[in-house]
Formats: structure tokens, sequence, C-alpha cells
């Protein structure tokens, strides 16, 4: 099994925090029940002193270290999945993910994933934790994400998505009309009752999202976000809170609510819709390896194309009873 060394130092915010949870924080390529084991298995060193006491509270400003053997991703299957690669070298692969693809095996998609299909596509991608993905998209979310071929790019990667070094943007149809771009700057957590949603929370962890306008429509705004962090649902979440949840979004904005006198096509497009209004169109960073900038764009899929040719049309067929 590969061995791999983490290191990083807790940040003055996480003060008073357990020391799982603090490693949680740091280390979110893993998952929390897997650093607690570490910690008890006297793998963890706390400015060079061995702790097995995960509910230790940290000061801030300590170093961490981390040195384990990794068990590989071998008990999942490769699966025959086309990805759609636009990069890829020997470090990394940037994919552009389609709809209905989830991106982790988990509970009701044991198989059929994003990481089945890359333990195909790249066998030794087995031997990095969670095949090399630093973060994801929900299943019903188009667009870029990069995932690492080797640890060191991973760990690098990581730290660069903690640092908010690596720009993500989104094009996404908000329900309503929004008149001006902003920030949506709102700590998030866990739903307190629905633990597989999101919910901002005044003692979550810090979430920022920075919207623009791009179009207007009847009833509903075309927008380009881009992320400074990578909560869960993040947008989703922020847009449902300042009462602009994305079109087809469900879960966070619930049933449509379609402008008035819309003719039969224009419906049949938005019954048609049915996943949330969100592409993740450019994805910049700094190469994990070389350092050299990158940067990549994805168009817009062709539901999506669909979807704003309905919004437009339907914009132009009213235009002259709209009193804004």
């Amino acid at each position: 099994m590969p061995q791999i060394t983490l290191s990083a130092e807790v940040q003055p915010e996480q003060m008073g925090q357990r020391l799982d949870q603090t490693l949680a924080e740091l280390f979110p390529e893993y998952s929390r029940s897997r650093l607690k084991t570490w910690i008890e298995a006297d793998l963890v060193k706390l400015n060079d002193r061995i702790t097995n006491i995960p509910r230790e509270k940290v000061l801030g400003g300590e170093k961490i270290e981390i040195t384990v053997e990794v068990e590989d991703e071998t008990r999942f299957e490769p699966e025959n999945i086309p990805l759609n690669i636009v990069y890829e070298d020997d470090d990394i692969i940037v994919i552009n993910k389609p709809k209905d693809l989830v991106v982790h095996p988990g509970a009701g998609n044991p198989n059929g994933t994003v990481l089945n299909a890359l333990l195909y596509h790249y066998p030794p991608i087995a031997e990095v934790p969670r095949a090399g993905i630093v973060h994801r998209l929900d299943k019903d979310t188009t667009g870029l994400m990069v995932v690492a071929k080797t640890i060191p790019a991973q760990t690098k990667l990581v730290r660069d998505l903690q640092k908010r070094k690596i720009t993500r943007e989104y094009e996404a149809v908000a329900s309503g009309i929004m008149t001006k771009g902003g920030t949506v700057d709102q700590p998030m957590a866990r739903h307190a009752t629905k633990r597989t949603l999101m919910a901002v929370h005044p003692m979550g962890k810090p979430a920022v999202t920075h919207y623009r306008i791009m179009e207007n429509y009847r009833n509903y705004t075309r927008l380009r976000l881009r992320l400074e962090t990578g909560r869960t649902h993040q947008i989703r979440v922020h847009m449902a809170h300042i009462a602009h949840p994305l079109l087809g979004d469900q879960t966070y904005g619930g049933r449509p609510r379609p402008p008035k006198n819309a003719n039969e096509d224009f419906m049949e497009v938005l019954r048609n819709f049915k996943r949330q209004a969100l592409h993740a169109v450019m994805l910049r960073l700094a190469h994990p390896i070389t350092g050299e900038m990158m940067e990549w764009y994805a168009p817009l899929p062709d539901d999506f194309v669909e979807l704003l040719n309905a919004l437009k049309a339907d914009y132009l067929e009213h235009q002259d009873e709209l009193d804004y």
C-alpha cells in the first residue's frame, strides 16, 4: 500500500475545536471516521508530539503531521463508462461531467460513477485516495472537474482548494427577476433534520458565492457565479437563501412558477428540464506539479442551451407586456 505524509497548520479560527474535527477540515479528502482511526492508531503528530485523543482541543498554530499507509480503491469495480476528457497529462485529468452521473459511490449508487470510470480509464489511480477525486459536482450538475492521478498532485490540489487558489465559475438560471449582482456570504452546515441536505447556519463553515447578471427573462435570471469556498450544494443553498432558487431545483427550490400566459412549447421545455440549471463552465488552477497556470472552459450542454433558447423566446414573445 502507498505511504503518504500529510502536513498542515491549525488555523486561528479553529481554536477550541476537537482534533478530529480540525483534521476533517484540514484534510477534507479523508472521512472524519478515517482520521479518527489514524489518531487512535498513534499516526498523528501535533507539534511533533504523538497524540491519540480525537477530542483533544487545539489552540491554533500547531503543526500537524500524519504518516500513513493508504488503502487503495480496489474495493470498487472499474467500469467502462465514457468520460468526456477535456485535458490529461501524467498528473491530472480534467473532465466535463454530464448530467445523471454521480461522482463517488455511496448509498443508492454503489457503481456507475465517475470513480468507477476513472478506475477503468487509468487503473493506477486506484492507489490514490478516492481515485484522485478532490471536489465533486452534484449528480445533476454538469461541467468541469479536476482529478489527481497521483498522491502528490492530489495533496497539492486539496491544499490549493483550501487556500481558495482554484477558481471555479458556473452558469445558472435562477428563479425571479434579479437586477444586480452581489455576494452571498453565509456559513453553511448540515440541515438540522434532513441530514443529506445543507442549510445556512450561523455556526456553520464559511461559505462565499459571488454572482453577476448575464441576462433577464420573464420570472427568471441567467447568472454567472464564482465560488470562493466549496461547500456541498453551496450555490443551490445560497441562491435559495436569497429567495432566488435555481430553476429545476426541486430539493431547495420547490415547484417551478412559470410566467403568465406562457405558450405550450415553452411549458413543455420547463417540464422536461428535470434538474437544477447549473453548469461548471470554467476552471482555473496552477498545475499541482509544474505550477503552470491553466484554464479550461466547458460549453453549455444541449439541454441547458434549449432551456435558454426557450426562455429567450418567451421573453421576446411577451416583451410588450413587461413593465420593467
